[in-house]
């Protein structure tokens, strides 16, 4: 059986462009405050969660990392920009090169997280890179030390939160819910997927209510026929594998 690459199905969905946003006369606040929603006190996980951020997100007007560094305890969620690692970020070479180092990573080779065998003493740095899937790709590829890292993936059925922006596919998750899913099953506590995720939909609420549309993924539309674009045969070789790699799992 052909050996399916989830990073390039999914960079390859990525680079298909959003739909044109409708013109609207409704007033959508830049700025949405969930700050009642962030846990109080902060959760404190064993493991912590490592962000190799593109710089290309902090010009994003809605972004979910933020909600990330203020849910959890300090010292839990370290954040290292650029666009290759560990660059000159010293103490991440340390991190990323440890034996208790995962990344998250959907490659072919990469172990369902919940095929780990959890202790009770196991502390984890997961590593995540932030960014749309073509930065991640290019940051992937871009940093050697990142091959090395035994990787892991999530195998979720759910559809993503973050419902005001397009996701490359179904199952796609934003930074935030990537973190919390695979916090609740490495601490074996459901209780970081409840309570991580408040912010977030909080923040989504909120814009659907001031003109925000709920949307759904590339793939969704282009598999229901309301994609607005020609589908040429690369893109139907791309939903194709998508199909198989799904029916692999």
């Amino acid at each position: 059986m052909h050996e399916y690459d989830e990073s390039e199905v999914l960079t390859n969905l990525a680079a298909l462009p959003a739909d044109p946003p409708a013109m609207r006369n409704i007033f959508v606040p830049t700025m949405v405050c969930y700050c009642s929603s962030i846990p109080k006190p902060p959760l404190c996980p064993k493991s912590r969660i490592i962000l190799l951020q593109h710089p290309a997100e902090e010009k994003r007007c809605l972004r979910t990392a933020p909600m990330l560094e203020l849910g959890l305890e300090s010292g839990k969620c370290l954040v290292f920009k650029g666009k290759r690692f560990p660059g000159q970020h010293n103490y991440l070479n340390e991190i990323l090169t440890a034996s208790n180092t995962l990344l998250l990573y959907p490659s072919h080779t990469a172990l369902n997280v919940n095929q780990l065998v959890k202790e009770n003493d196991n502390t984890y740095n997961i590593v995540i890179i932030d960014g749309t899937w073509p930065q991640a790709k290019a940051i992937y590829t871009g940093s050697p030390v990142l091959h090395n890292i035994k990787q892991i993936k999530l195998l979720l059925n759910d559809t993503s939160n973050y419902i005001i922006r397009t996701q490359p596919a179904d199952g796609c998750l934003s930074t935030l819910e990537t973190a919390a899913e695979a916090l609740s099953v490495l601490e074996d506590d459901l209780i970081y997927k409840e309570k991580l995720l408040e912010p977030l939909k909080m923040m989504c609420q909120f814009q659907l209510q001031n003109g925000a549309v709920s949307h759904q993924s590339k793939e969704f539309r282009i598999k229901n026929n309301s994609y607005p674009k020609l589908i040429g045969k690369r893109l139907n070789k791309v939903l194709r594998d998508a199909d198989q790699m799904k029916n692999s799992y």
